[in-house]
């Protein structure tokens, strides 16, 4: 495989690319030891740096989104966030699967992306999807199946695969400091019950949800979500990476987990996370599998320091990453870097998905 060039943007510090760049492409699950039983802190008041032990792949919502309204067949094959599809990709050699926890009225943490199941009753029901231009499609998939808890989760899915636990809050609701102790603490239960030995981590869009199940808990570790300006808000600690960064520090966060746009956009913010001795994945449209160049996507990622990918068609990743294990022909992308260790994005990414012009944007 050989990497295109690019107009995005020049890749910074790729001569400094690890000698063991190739080995720690492997799929191979790691342990729980690897992800849990993060002290935090060394002596009570340095905080230890968090670092996977080798580059990851994560499922996104189990072995990818939903899409009713996308022709791809692929995007529709099974229920996203549903047993059938966590454990569909637990056959795959991917390290964690990424999933949407929110609790009901009633207290009860259920998996579900879209706002907002009122009672755990709702679970099982059929649902429509509603698309962010407002139309709406009937959520019909191949293997459909039914919605469920996260306790479900703990005692039915593979226990060798780790959980990326997206702890999931309406955008437009104002939460009190309270709020967000109980729903956290309702999610920490059901954690801390079932999770046994497997593998751990939370992530939230919300910072102050981040924050707060930091000092919760020292066992897990918590990343801080991010589209790193791809869209705006009003809440500034969500419009960059750099702000994003500063979440991470002021609440003792592990790492962010970025928009690729974000990155690709702004690829010098990848040494200021390093610098702050932050881990930084990735999600976002270019990670995805239906489109061909995914594998150059994501080799170029971990080349630019970037620990691991959430990608919606796990098994076409999956089946890619081995080849980059090869050390000759990552020698051979090395040697495109040229000189300075730097190289230009210019026909990488296909016209139709250029970074200013992407459409069907991934949310997580």
């Amino acid at each position: 495989m050989a990497l295109k060039a690019v107009h995005v943007s020049d890749v910074p510090n790729l001569d400094q690319v690890p000698e063991n760049a190739a080995c720690s492409l492997c799929t191979t699950r790691f342990t729980n030891k690897s992800v849990n039983d993060h002290e935090g802190d060394h002596d009570g008041t340095e905080q230890l740096p968090f670092k996977f032990p080798k580059f990851v792949v994560m499922g996104h919502r189990g072995s990818g989104m939903n899409m009713p309204q996308c022709s791809d067949i692929r995007m529709k094959s099974i229920k996203e966030n549903s047993i059938l599809s966590f454990n569909a990709a637990a056959k795959l050699p991917v390290d964690f699967i990424e999933f949407d926890v929110q609790v009901t009225k009633d207290d009860c943490p259920v998996i579900f992306h879209d706002n907002f199941i009122l009672t755990e009753d709702q679970v099982a029901k059929p649902l429509f999807r509603k698309t962010k231009d407002g139309r709406i499609f009937e959520w019909k998939v191949e293997e459909d199946d039914p919605l469920c808890t996260l306790q479900e989760v703990f005692q039915k899915v593979d226990g060798s695969i780790g959980f990326n636990i997206e702890l999931k809050f309406d955008d437009q609701t104002i939460y009190k400091q309270e709020e967000f102790a109980h729903i956290l603490q309702v999610i920490l239960k059901v954690v801390f019950e079932h999770a046994k030995d497997r593998p751990i981590m939370f992530s939230s869009f919300q910072p102050d949800a981040a924050q707060l199940m930091r000092k919760l808990q020292r066992k897990y570790p918590v990343f801080f979500l991010t589209n790193g300006g791809s869209e705006i808000y009003t809440d500034i600690r969500r419009n960059s990476l750099d702000e994003a960064i500063k979440v991470c520090m002021e609440g003792g966060l592990q790492g962010i987990v970025s928009e690729v746009k974000a990155i690709f956009r702004n690829p010098e913010a990848v040494t200021r996370v390093k610098e702050s001795k932050l881990s930084l994945i990735s999600y976002g449209l270019l990670n995805c599998a239906f489109r061909s160049n995914v594998p150059e996507v994501v080799c170029v990622q971990h080349l630019m320091g970037v620990e691991g990918v959430i990608v919606d068609l796990v098994r076409e990743i999956t089946e890619a990453v081995p080849h980059f294990t090869d050390p000759a022909k990552v020698g051979e992308e090395l040697r495109l870097f040229g000189k300075e260790g730097k190289m230009k994005f210019e026909a990488l990414i296909p016209a139709e998905l250029s970074i200013d012009n992407l459409i069907c944007p991934v949310t997580l």
